[in-house]
């Protein structure tokens, strides 16, 4: 992997080009030795080649769109892509009627000047943080490849797109954990915006009230500046934050259960590092966090409004979909709108609750995912998929619900099971999560050139 800026700065001087950047990640997506085949649902190679070419030559006559022109990036399937279906990993919607425009983050980085190498696998609709595929296969995770790891989702094939340079970079989304999960078992930086920041219109819902679009990058200045392209901001890269007095606050309910010895001795790690820098790491109980479960007791808003958008098409198609899926779409039905309604109503006093709780800190700091990468082949059993698939979405799944902006980045050591370290920061606060955590992954993070 290599950073979106180094690529810009190599494009610039002429130390490569576009159409080798795309040639080289065409080459990678067709290995048969890699996990291309499962981690596309579909190439846009002629396309590619031709937007490539197109950039390459503005370029060298001083037009080029932008300095991120020329650069390959991959799409999750439920981005809407004119002209094409957008199935979200399912069988149900594979001939569905084409798009009749890019939603608008798609429209946003192609004016941007990147180029979508194609269409990437994911968990079906987008509800299970495993990166399971039935229809389309499951591409395993860069860590031990001999045993076939789950890469998390539900943007799995993203994730495995970039941690293999099939693409700079790839777009993600995030409803309960969708960008950090990949991001922390393929050992890349997985990024959650404030979720009203970038808008998902032309994005295939799970739940609206909880979607967020979000990248998926080697580092976090990668991921800063995609967020801004998402978001129409100015491309600006943050400074890092001092970590001399940054005031972190670990939680000691919940997220820190279950951990196996992996993950713990890389977030310990990780904290003394970030201790010896002069961080203020503090150990707290967060009342917000022992409230959420409760709630979410029915099935939260992930069923609710995934049920109410799916309804007519499970009563005519439901034997298509996977089964994982369509029982948990399925609980929504259950929900009364008197239960939507408590629900909306707690959700507010909890947020407000834990607005309250962390004013004293910069950040919360927690292991994105308690466990390492779970092998694909164990997760065949019904009561072993649901249970891996609760303790994936546990920790990362509070900051959609709380609002938060949350980022993913490594904190392992080179050549180990990649562990991903998660800072989730203030509502809107997104700048300065972005500084937070440039800092952090000068700290704790393998290095990317």
């Amino acid at each position: 992997m290599r950073s979106i800026e180094a690529i810009a700065q190599a494009l610039a001087s002429g130390a490569t080009t576009s159409r080798m950047l795309i040639e080289d990640s065409l080459a990678r997506i067709a290995d048969p030795a890699g996990e291309g085949a499962r981690a596309f649902i579909k190439v846009h190679a002629e396309q590619a080649r031709a937007m490539a070419d197109a950039a390459d030559a503005l370029r060298k006559v001083g037009r080029a769109p932008g300095r991120f022109a020329g650069i390959p990036i991959a799409l999750k399937d439920l981005f809407d892509i004119a002209g094409e279906p957008t199935p979200a990993g399912s069988a149900v919607l594979a001939d569905a009627p084409a798009a009749t425009a890019n939603a608008p983050v798609v429209a946003r980085m192609l004016a941007a000047g990147f180029i979508p190498m194609g269409r990437v696998n994911m968990t079906e609709f987008a509800f299970s943080g495993l990166g399971i595929n039935p229809h389309y296969g499951t591409p395993a995770s860069p860590w031990d490849r001999a045993s076939g790891r789950i890469p998390g989702g539900s943007s799995s094939g993203t994730g495995v797109a970039v941690a293999d340079g099939m693409a700079a970079a790839g777009l993600g989304t995030d409803t309960g954990g969708s960008c950090r999960i990949p991001a922390a078992f393929c050992g890349i930086v997985g990024y959650k915006p404030t979720a009203r920041r970038v808008p998902i219109t032309g994005v295939l819902p799970l739940a609206p009230s909880l979607d967020s679009v979000g990248p998926l990058t080697p580092t976090v200045g990668c991921s800063a500046i995609i967020d801004a392209i998402l978001a129409g901001e100015a491309v600006v890269a943050p400074d890092a934050a001092s970590l001399d007095g940054l005031r972190l606050a670990v939680p000691e309910n919940m997220v820190l259960d279950g951990m196996d010895a992996t993950v713990a001795a890389a977030f310990e790690r990780a904290l003394t590092r970030l201790s010896a820098a002069g961080a203020k790491v503090t150990r707290v109980r967060f009342a917000a966090f022992d409230a959420i479960p409760a709630v979410n007791a029915k099935g939260g808003f992930a069923a609710s409004e995934a049920y109410a958008w799916h309804r007519a098409l499970l009563a005519s198609k439901g034997n298509q979909y996977d089964p994982r899926i369509r029982v948990r779409i399925a609980r929504g039905e259950g929900m009364s709108a008197a239960d939507y309604l408590d629900l909306l109503q707690a959700r507010a006093g909890i947020v407000a609750g834990f607005d309250a709780e962390t004013a004293a800190y910069d950040a919360v700091v927690m292991p994105t995912v308690p466990i390492v990468a779970a092998r694909i082949a164990d997760l065949d059993d019904e009561r072993e998929y649901n249970r891996v698939n609760m303790l994936v979405l546990r920790n990362t799944a509070l900051g959609n619900f709380l609002d938060r902006c949350s980022i993913s980045l490594p904190c392992h050591e080179a050549g180990q099971a990649p562990v991903g370290l998660m800072l989730t920061g203030e509502t809107m606060g997104d700048t300065r999560l972005f500084a937070i955590a440039r800092a952090v992954e000068a700290v704790v993070s393998p290095v990317v050139a």
